[in-house]
């Protein structure tokens, strides 16, 4: 009954904040709009959508659509594989995802990805995901008669690798990976204007092919951090996205002219209390085909609040173009499945509140034994204490060697067979000197 509780009052502070957005409702579009579009002139790009490919700006949604998608110096759960493949490393668990992202004018994304840890390497990661976008293609003549009607499609696959280099116990480790892409663009036949007949592999001739590579690092820390955990409350992650070429003109000639929506992004997350946690994202769009061309930054921002350990109210801000979108979420998770409702009003396309919607199902398959590990090294650390207290320096130094069998970087029982070595010379120092006295 307590859960049932927390969860009603989440949910409806929830509708509390998507309530504002359904009064947009009631106004004019053109007002709306227009007051937007003064606030945010300056953010007005000419170059925008001047890129192919554009599916790969679309995030797989849910968690991080809640978030603002201000994801890249987060990434706490597998969406880590569309915004910095070095996550993959610090992740805790093996997870399996189902991602359904209702974008606009009735297109879709969906999303099916993995990734885990390998158990006797336990700072390697690897990962991969195949996602395909749709939308419906429908062709009319001039008379309003449907001829032709089919689906554009963006599909890709993906894998990542990963590995968080020098990682401790004080020290987190710089998480350093890569995902390499490749993604096909199909496009439908469509008919002749004169005959009416469908152009067989006219289709084609208008699809395309993409080869891409994301690279990415993380750095965690601690600072100023105000609860107990072995958790880093900082992270700062950098990545660049979509870094290829995109070949189109099949069965005709092929050519490398439209370039892919490669990004460079930089992103913070900040963890003071337990409960709260802030992120930031700024990214910037390049044109690897025409390297003069500038296209505007855009900016993200989420702040997530967990009310018990299996539920979470999210809301974030993005800032693209000249207009804003605002999206809100709930996250909960039961028996190792966490699943999270996205609502985004987003200002781009449309005032029309409930526009975009997204879902996800996380399957939390364990970590391999490395919590049961993590226990067993705090053991043997409290252990040795005990010795140390008891001045049987040498039992702890045992006791704290056993701990660095399994995790030779905890630095807390290096440090105490060093200290502990130290009082043992110094007590032999002043046994020797007195022998000599």
């Amino acid at each position: 009954m307590k859960k049932k509780g927390i969860f009603s009052r989440a949910l409806m502070f929830m509708i509390f904040l998507i309530l504002p957005g359904m009064q947009l409702k009631a106004l004019s579009l053109t007002d709306t709009t227009s007051t937007i579009g003064d606030l945010f002139t300056s953010f007005l790009d000419p170059n925008e959508g001047t890129t192919s490919f554009r599916s790969l700006l679309i995030p797989f949604g849910g968690r991080t659509e809640s978030l603002g998608n201000a994801y890249t110096g987060l990434c706490d759960d597998i969406s880590y594989l569309r915004f910095n493949p070095a996550a993959g490393a610090i992740q805790k668990e093996t997870q399996i995802s189902l991602f359904h992202n209702a974008w606009i004018a009735d297109s879709k994304l969906e999303t099916l990805a993995f990734t885990t840890r390998f158990k006797n390497i336990p700072h390697l990661s690897t990962g991969g995901y195949i996602s395909c976008f749709y939308m419906p293609f429908t062709e009319y003549n001039f008379f309003g008669e449907r001829v032709a009607g089919s689906y554009y499609t963006e599909s890709l696959a993906a894998f990542n690798l990963s590995y968080n280099f020098l990682a401790g116990y004080d020290f987190k480790g710089l998480a350093a990976g890569i995902t390499l892409k490749a993604g096909w663009r199909g496009m439908p036949d469509y008919t002749d204007n004169n005959t009416g007949a469908i152009i067989s592999g006219s289709g084609l001739a208008q699809s395309a092919l993409a080869v891409m590579a994301d690279l990415g690092i993380m750095l965690q820390f601690n600072f100023l951090k105000f609860y107990s955990s072995r958790d880093p409350n900082v992270r700062i992650g950098l990545s660049v996205q979509n870094l290829g070429l995109s070949f189109t003109g099949f069965g005709n000639d092929i050519k490398t002219d439209d370039p892919l929506p490669t990004t460079i992004g930089a992103g913070i997350s900040v963890k003071f209390i337990k409960a709260i946690t802030v992120s930031a994202d700024f990214i910037q769009p390049i044109n690897l085909v025409t390297p003069g061309t500038y296209i505007f930054p855009y900016f993200n921002t989420g702040v997530s609040i967990q009310f018990t350990s299996f539920l979470s109210l999210l809301a974030g801000f993005s800032l693209k173009g000249a207009n804003p979108r605002i999206s809100t979420g709930l996250e909960c998770e039961i028996k190792k499945i966490r699943i999270n409702f996205n609502y985004t009003l987003d200002l781009t396309t449309s005032v029309a509140p409930l526009n975009r919607i997204s879902l996800s199902a996380k399957i939390q398959l364990g970590d391999k034994g490395r919590s049961i590990i993590d226990a067993q090294v705090d053991e043997y650390y409290k252990t040795g204490l005990k010795y140390y207290a008891d001045a049987k320096w040498e039992d702890a130094i045992i006791i704290w060697q056993e701990a660095l069998k399994l995790n030779k970087r905890f630095d807390p029982a290096i440090q105490g067979i060093q200290s502990a070595q130290y009082q043992i010379d110094m007590f032999r120092k002043i046994q020797e000197s007195l022998m000599l006295d």
